[in-house]
């Protein structure tokens, strides 16, 4: 039996709408000039009507008639916290919990009909379905939130939507069609739809996604999810992908079938059908159609489709967690900074200074390296962390220090773990925040160990100024050949340069192309001229 942590209502609760004529003329007078205040205006009242005694009929028509208002403003707001670095600031945490609090008040609204429903009320007899996908939907899109901004939840969250979709399951409403007139893809959807859609959106990692990623996924998952079926028993073909489990009784998100053991609570996605989907949407975009043409949207750039096709694809129907190099458990401090001109200060001794080309002087100034300590003082932060978990290819780190600075996703980043001599570069692939508010990253390493050069354009402007880069080395057993990282958007296609080592030689290079782009770098191929 599904049980629904509800608290009593109260006769003391006075809602500004108590029934459906009334939320109508309320929501004609609600300003939208400014959608904060609207928020916490939604927020105050549908809270308040969650505490009021209410037949369960009025109450569903009230909540479907705010369902359309609260689901804009959300979305304009969640906008604000796609891609920010964490630890959030004071007023972007607020933001994130106040969108969270609202999803939260929605899904304790349609729990309380639901709650009736169970309960044998005759008025929602014909409204189970549809209770159910309310119910899921809502709390589907709570977790994503948390998700989508790096911030770890209760796992009570997952077992919340495990439980409402068994319960669809038992009273065999999860197939059941409900009209959902506020998505722009589909007039109809069922708790499977939603329930599959939460689970891969959720499985793709949404903090390291674009706000163009982020929503691409959604309206394609809208269109893909009837292609995922949810099954007793699994089947396995050789080369093609596997299911993926997700346990009713338990309180995680998907998992690789070799991760969980059989039992009558576990439930497989069947992933071929979207794996073929996602190849062939890849290959015939490689081929020359557009988007459009295979309904993908009307987004120009086909390369863009290509690389998030791909990039679901590994997510959903390959091994994303087997590793050429198995990472052992460590228990090692490392000492960790970031931003170029942090990481240049901190791997030089010295910090950065601009020098424009009719400067005379080549090589760094006379004067020693710094001390550490010196230069987080100068204002290049150098923090502790500590390292769970390694292999060659990349870590695991938690922040030792109790304050510190943000990161975010696909940051360049410098460590030096335990008592190593020297830093290698990293990027951090994704990056969460803990629930007793710890900063959690994962780190790919950059292949060698770097050294740090100034880089310029190499033309006739005298005045054109230097900016720090890192020399990767080749890597002859990894066939690596060298290259340079250097600032985000400095990179163009034959772009001549001059790099300058800090003891003074200077070499011209060309680049050639990007081998990979991150938030505040990008690591590009060259040759010496």
């Amino acid at each position: 039996m599904l049980t629904l942590p509800l608290e009593p209502t109260d006769d003391r609760a006075n809602p500004i709408f108590k029934d459906t004529a009334s939320c109508v003329q309320w929501l004609g007078q609600l300003q939208l000039t400014n959608f904060q205040l609207a928020h916490s205006k939604l927020l105050t009242q549908i809270n308040e009507l969650n505490r009021y005694p209410m037949r369960g009929a009025e109450r569903l028509s009230i909540l479907e008639l705010l369902r359309e208002t609260v689901g804009y403003i959300q979305d304009d707001l969640a906008k604000k916290l796609i891609g920010k670095p964490l630890p959030l600031n004071e007023n972007e945490l607020m933001l994130f919990l106040s969108i969270v609090q609202l999803w939260q008040a929605l899904v304790v609204g349609y729990q309380r009909v639901l709650q009736d429903y169970i309960a044998g009320d005759k008025q929602l007899a014909k409204h189970g379905a549809l209770l159910c996908q309310r119910c899921l939907f809502y709390s589907g899109l709570k977790i994503l939130e948390y998700l989508r901004t790096g911030y770890k939840f209760s796992p009570k969250l997952w077992r919340q939507l495990h439980a409402l979709y068994s319960f669809a399951e038992q009273r065999k409403l999860h197939q059941t069609e409900v009209p959902d007139a506020l998505s722009t893809h589909q007039m109809h959807s069922n708790c499977v739809n939603i329930y599959v859609k939460t689970l891969l959106a959720s499985y793709t990692n949404p903090a390291q996604l674009t706000r163009w990623q982020l929503q691409q996924t959604d309206h394609w998952l809208s269109l893909w999810s009837n292609s995922v079926t949810v099954e007793r028993r699994y089947t396995l073909s050789k080369n093609d992908a596997e299911p993926l489990a997700a346990d009713l009784s338990d309180t995680q998100g998907l998992q690789r079938i070799e991760r969980v053991q059989h039992n009558d609570t576990m439930r497989y996605l069947a992933m071929v059908p979207l794996s073929k989907l996602l190849r062939v949407h890849t290959i015939l975009l490689q081929q020359g159609q557009t988007p459009l043409q295979l309904g993908l949207g009307d987004h120009f750039d086909s390369r863009a489709c290509v690389e998030l096709l791909t990039f679901l694809h590994q997510c959903w129907c390959e091994d994303k967690h087997k590793r050429s190099c198995v990472r052992r458990p460590v228990s090692l401090n490392a000492a960790l900074c970031y931003k170029p001109e942090g990481i240049y200060a901190h791997l030089t001794g010295k910090p950065f200074i601009q020098r424009d080309r009719s400067s005379l002087a080549r090589t760094e100034t006379p004067a020693g390296a710094l001390a550490s300590t010196e230069l987080v003082e100068m204002g290049y932060p150098l923090e502790n962390w500590l390292m769970e978990n390694e292999s060659i290819m990349g870590a695991r780190l938690n922040r030792a220090d109790a304050i510190g600075g943000r990161i975010n996703c696909k940051q360049l980043i410098a460590l030096r773990p335990g008592n190593a001599q020297y830093f290698m570069l990293g990027a951090t692939v994704w990056v969460r925040l803990t629930q007793n508010g710890k900063l959690e990253i994962g780190v790919r390493y950059l292949p060698g160990r770097p050294e740090p050069v100034r880089i310029r354009a190499h033309d006739i402007n005298l005045a054109s100024l230097e900016t720090p880069a890192f020399l990767l080395p080749a890597i002859p057993s990894l066939k690596t050949p060298s290259s340079l990282v250097i600032p985000r958007d400095w990179f163009q296609t034959k772009r001549l340069i001059e790099v300058s080592h800090a003891d003074g030689k200077i070499f011209i290079a060309q680049l050639g192309f990007s081998v990979e782009r991150g938030l505040d770098y990008e690591r590009v191929s060259f040759t010496t001229m």
